[in-house]
């Protein structure tokens, strides 16, 4: 950790160092509940175990028992903090944003600055091992990032929605240019993102200057773009095509639930672990290529539990899965812009659109297609996502 905490002498904002620690009667009450919470009896269902109705109880059960009598969240605290983290606030329409974010910062003149965003049910936690990898790689003063790593508005450790008003996923942007703004980046940065992130990237560069590039592993909208033949989709992405239709098919509910009553499930989904870890465990399962370790699964969905984010973090998909039925911001051309475009393409993605689709929805200048990797692609493939970004951000910069 130590050399890649010297935030930018251009920065405006003043962050503090923050570690990431939990009262020890916190963690208590959370494993007494876990503890308490009963499995769901045998089903036809969930005795099936190819999962197509869900979590199975063979995986429900083992994870239930790991989780309450082997897992240490005191020692994943300790990898947690062995990256340089920090919480700002960050002020935005007459209200305070209290933002966490991890972080590397090189010590050259001429680093890129790289804006990393998750999504749903992510964290910040998706992208530690590409940080790993970086700071292995190079040191401080070789290091040819800068790179943010935060908690979005609303998720994990970051304050937020305001509850006095509405809050979306523009708003969410801004908040976040802010803080890229206020870090020293006003003369430019490049965002990266899955999931809400690409959301968030989309707006990022259609309406903040400071944004100069998008790096995206998902460009998810269901209409195909006018101009698109038969002929500009290869045999994988026709695939990928197919997988879309069947997540559309059996795969979506939970975003229609969190569209449409957002309140409910989040009383549900607040009152019992084991039923986040269901809600949670689901989609680490079926939106990867391989599972992720059960380790990995149970670092989100405790941090989601600490630090009560359900409730606080679904906001975005009233815009795009309530009454409105919206486009996406990838398919809305109000979110178009003439900036560069980079697209990696992993054939496990929920939605993994062609890329003539994505030349369709804004200035594709990069694109790399992959023959393995799911939904969560810096958790699954850090290597590979690092080894896209550096090679597109070099390629923008230099254009820039």
């Amino acid at each position: 950790m130590a050399g890649y905490d010297s935030i930018p002498s251009a920065a405006s904002l003043r962050p503090e160092k923050y570690k990431i620690s939990f009262p020890e009667q916190q963690l208590s009450d959370f494993k007494n509940l876990l503890k308490l919470s009963p499995l769901a009896p045998h089903t036809y269902e969930n005795l099936q175990g190819d999962g197509r109705f869900g979590v199975t109880y063979d995986w429900m059960s083992k994870a239930k028992e790991y989780w309450e009598n082997q897992y240490n969240w005191r020692h994943r605290e300790e990898w947690f903090n062995s990256f340089p983290n920090y919480t700002v606030d960050v002020e935005d329409k007459g209200e305070s944003f209290h933002i966490h974010f991890a972080a590397l910062f090189s010590k050259r003149q001429d680093a890129i600055p790289l804006l990393f965003l998750h999504g749903w049910p992510g964290s910040h936690l998706e992208f530690l091992g590409v940080l790993d990898r970086f700071r292995k790689r190079y040191s401080p003063e070789e290091l040819p990032f800068h790179i943010i790593n935060p908690s979005l508005p609303g998720y994990t450790l970051s304050s937020g929605p305001p509850t006095s008003r509405n809050f979306e996923t523009e708003d969410c942007a801004r908040v976040l240019n802010k803080l890229m703004v206020g870090l020293g980046f006003e003369s430019g940065y490049i965002a990266q993102g899955g999931d809400v992130g690409s959301y968030v990237s989309r707006i990022l560069s259609a309406k903040h200057d400071a944004c100069k590039a998008i790096h995206l592993n998902f460009s998810m909208d269901l209409e195909q773009p006018e101009g698109v033949n038969e002929a500009d989709i290869n045999d994988a992405e026709k695939k990928g095509l197919k997988r879309m239709r069947g997540f559309i098919e059996t795969g979506s509910a939970y975003a229609q639930e969190h569209g449409t009553r957002p309140a409910t499930i989040g009383f549900v989904l607040a009152s019992s672990p084991l039923a986040l870890l269901a809600w949670i465990g689901e989609k680490f399962i079926q939106w990867t290529d391989e599972t992720p370790s059960l380790e990995d699964i149970l670092d989100d969905v405790t941090l989601y539990w600490l630090t009560q984010s359900f409730p606080r973090c679904i906001y975005i998909y009233r815009e795009y899965h309530g009454d409105s039925g919206a486009h996406t911001p990838h398919g809305d051309p109000e979110y178009r812009s003439e900036k560069p475009v980079g697209y990696s393409w992993f054939p496990q993605e929920l939605a993994p659109i062609p890329k003539a689709w994505v030349e369709r929805m804004g200035n594709l200048v990069w694109h790399r297609q992959h023959d393995s990797g799911g939904h969560f692609a810096a958790l699954e493939k850090p290597e590979v996502l690092m080894a896209d970004v550096e090679d597109f951000a070099k390629q923008v910069w230099q254009r820039k």
